[in-house]
């Protein structure tokens, strides 16, 4: 049944049944969000049957881009919009309205037969940079470590960049090593990494499963190592965590109010917890 509700979702998205107004929700982007939007989506049409709602993903970026396109009611977005995209919405008369619907903590993984299963945050940056590029540096095997990234319109890639490469600081120009390979969802990033006992990447910690192994981080060598959890996440212990969003042209109302206030409901934020994110209710 769950198959046959994201090809249907699928199959709106394609044929463009548009908009909220005809009963009808479209909500795109980040590729993070996509299994938490796809559950609350089957939920609330199941609760309301006169409803039809389309989940696709596509990255943040790609979320954000089709609502000031016009081309979806609700914008995912695993990353705050950006200054010079609210410029441009509002050129075109949009104006972005921001509801915080979860927290997420990103994981950086590892092939489960790899020894390494501890990193400080500026060993990341080392990796992911370039700077280190066997894992022997790392106390692993004597092998060439293949860094895996999201492609650059994903919100999850802007995060791990300005928060791990670039430390936070808005004036850094760090970028990832050349070498590291751009794939297209979280997904593909967790097969690669399943399959290749080289590879680390990172995803929203809701991707982990028995075929790749969390690394444990610290902010420094001085730091206690701490593993992607959501009790880490909740108590603050685990550094790289980031709020989810989604976003609508304007305050939302009508049936996206409707589905709005469901998703910040008890039973919406339940669901939060049960794809492995974090409520923020």
């Amino acid at each position: 049944m769950r198959k046959r509700w994201v090809v249907f979702f699928l199959l709106l998205a394609v044929c463009g049944v548009a908009s909220a107004k005809d009963n009808s929700i479209q909500i795109k982007g980040s590729d993070t969000m996509v299994n938490l939007a796809q559950a609350w989506a089957e939920r609330y049409m199941e609760k309301n049957p006169d409803i039809f709602i389309a989940v696709t993903g596509g990255g943040s970026g790609t979320g954000i881009s089709s609502l000031l396109s016009g081309t979806c009611d609700i914008a995912m977005s695993s990353r705050d919009i950006k200054e010079k995209e609210i410029a441009l919405a509002r050129k075109k008369g949009i104006e972005p309205f921001e509801t915080k619907v979860g927290l997420d903590g990103l994981a950086v993984v590892v092939n489960p037969k790899n020894p390494v299963s501890k990193l400080t945050i500026k060993q990341l940056a080392d990796i992911f940079g370039g700077r280190i590029t066997n894992w022997k540096e790392l106390g692993g095997i004597d092998a060439k470590i293949a860094i895996l990234s999201r492609e650059v319109n994903s919100g999850t890639h802007v995060y791990f960049k300005e928060h791990i490469l670039r430390g936070g600081d808005p004036g850094s120009k760090e970028e990832f090593a050349p070498s590291a390979l751009m794939l297209p969802s979280s997904q593909a990033i967790a097969d690669e990494v399943a399959n290749n006992t080289q590879a680390i990447g990172y995803y929203g910690m809701g991707y982990i499963s028995g075929k790749q192994k969390p690394v444990s981080i610290a902010l420094d060598e001085k730091s206690e190592h701490v593993p992607p959890t959501i009790e880490n996440v909740i108590n603050g212990k685990y550094p790289i965590s980031r709020p989810l969003f989604i976003y609508t042209n304007g305050k939302p109302s009508g049936e996206l109010k409707n589905f709005d206030d469901f998703i910040l409901s008890k039973e919406g934020q339940e669901i939060v917890l049960k794809t492995d994110f974090v409520p923020v209710r």
